[in-house]
């Protein structure tokens, strides 16, 4: 079985790193401190606190394991070290809706990285399937759940 490669930026990867160690020095033990001081107050059958805090375990442990998982399989890719006008993962895009003519500013991450608020999102994303490959001067039609959006791609810049 191939394992399947998840791209990511260095600013990515230090931010997996950091969440790692938050859930293995921080979460966790002040996770197992808060069912011990549980266990402490009798009957565990109906200790709302130690199901809570057991509760609180499993989405701690489960968490952790899904971050290692992705760290295992990244694959760091600087886009400071990327040039050309195609655009592909980490492009710093400029694209203007054609029928609104609003601008927007992107860059294309990976879906771990992704977040609309800062102007950061995924290659997986509809909007991010339509511009890989595409260049600048070309158009990209955006398949949305609420019906389709032409863009304009206007700068592509690895930065």
């Amino acid at each position: 079985m191939t394992v399947k490669r998840e791209p990511m930026t260095p600013k990515g990867y230090e931010r997996l790193i950091k969440e790692i160690e938050q859930f293995k020095h921080v979460d966790r033990p002040a996770n197992i401190k808060a069912i011990e001081e549980a266990r402490g107050h009798g009957d565990l059958s109906e200790n709302a606190d130690y199901d809570s805090a057991k509760q609180e375990q499993g989405l701690i442990q489960a968490r952790l394991l899904m971050a290692e998982d992705r760290l295992a399989r990244a694959e760091i890719i600087d886009p400071k070290t990327l040039s050309g006008t195609a655009v592909m993962f980490g492009a710093h895009v400029t694209i203007v809706d054609t029928e609104s003519e609003d601008e927007f500013h992107y860059q294309l991450t990976s879906s771990y990285e992704a977040d609309v608020k800062l102007n950061l999102i995924s290659i997986e994303s509809p909007i991010g399937k339509a511009l890989i490959g595409k260049e600048e001067g070309d158009e990209a039609l955006v398949q949305a759940p609420n019906g389709s959006r032409t863009f304009a791609i206007t700068k592509v810049e690895y930065k």
